[in-house]
């Protein structure tokens, strides 16, 4: 087994035939399930904006969560690090999504806002290295920001626990 690769899988399913298949673009929902083994089935769609369902989750809102989510994972590894006791993490990202003429389009940016609470007695040394050093480390680290072709840019707010 090679250590340094790691494979990932699921299964897709689309479920929005309404009988008539993809006859035209108003025809057919965009409804389907994300599945992988021993996890919950999660109900995905496309965006309302593109005829989803607003109920469903779209990809758009993944790939926010999957950056969020792979920041926050990384920001507490380095927290560990750097001996900072994270007690509480929050985060509410934003994406910019740009349509195209042609139909296309792209994120242009994402900007994470998370919130961290360290453990007392940290300082004002602390704090500054909570709220700029380690979150660019963690950007440098994760593994989903790393793989993107638009900036993340963050824009944290790091608070002392009492």
């Amino acid at each position: 087994m090679n250590l340094s690769e790691h494979r990932y899988t699921l299964d897709l399913e689309w479920t929005g035939n309404r009988g008539g298949g993809t006859a035209g673009y108003r025809s057919y929902g965009r409804d389907h399930i994300i599945r992988a083994a021993g996890l919950p089935d999660l109900p995905g769609t496309a965006d309302p904006t593109f005829h989803g369902d607003k109920d469903r989750w779209n990809p758009e809102q993944l790939l926010l969560a999957s950056l969020a989510q792979c920041h926050m994972l990384s920001y507490l590894h380095v927290a560990v690090r750097n001996g900072l006791r994270v007690t509480a993490y929050a985060d509410s990202p934003e994406g910019t999504l740009r349509l195209n003429r042609d139909g296309s389009g792209e994120f242009t940016s994402v900007i994470l806002r998370p919130r961290v609470t360290l453990a007392p007695p940290a300082g004002a040394d602390a704090v500054e290295l909570a709220t700029g050093p380690m979150h660019a480390e963690a950007n440098r680290l994760c593994f989903i920001a790393r793989s993107v072709n638009f900036p993340v840019d963050h824009q944290p707010v790091t608070l002392l626990g009492s």
